[in-house]
């Protein structure tokens, strides 16, 4: 059953990207190969509203592929996937090709 989670206020809901474990001719990475922390923003909330209540939306929108923190974030499990949500605060910058 598939659901979709919308998330509230300047949060963001991040699956996060596994590097692969070998190339494309077969050759095995080793595991100690740094890894760029980083994921894909699947949802995102409608934002937040700042002292005065003026709404301050989210800086990120939908197929971004964001750098992630180290530490933090809520795990979700929806179906077989895993998700993470992030408040917009918490996203360190965006990855472009």
């Amino acid at each position: 059953m598939a659901r979709r989670l919308i998330p509230s206020f300047n949060r963001i809901l991040v699956e996060k990207i596994i590097p692969p474990s070998k190339t494309n001719s077969g050759i095995l990475l080793p595991e100690k190969t740094p890894k760029l922390n980083s994921g894909k923003v699947v949802a995102v909330g409608p934002g937040a509203r700042d002292r005065d209540g003026k709404h301050v939306p989210v800086n990120l929108k939908e197929g971004d592929t964001v750098l992630l923190p180290e530490y933090g974030g809520t795990e979700v499990k929806l179906g077989d996937k895993e998700y993470h949500l992030y408040r917009d605060d918490d996203i360190l910058g965006t990855l472009h090709d």
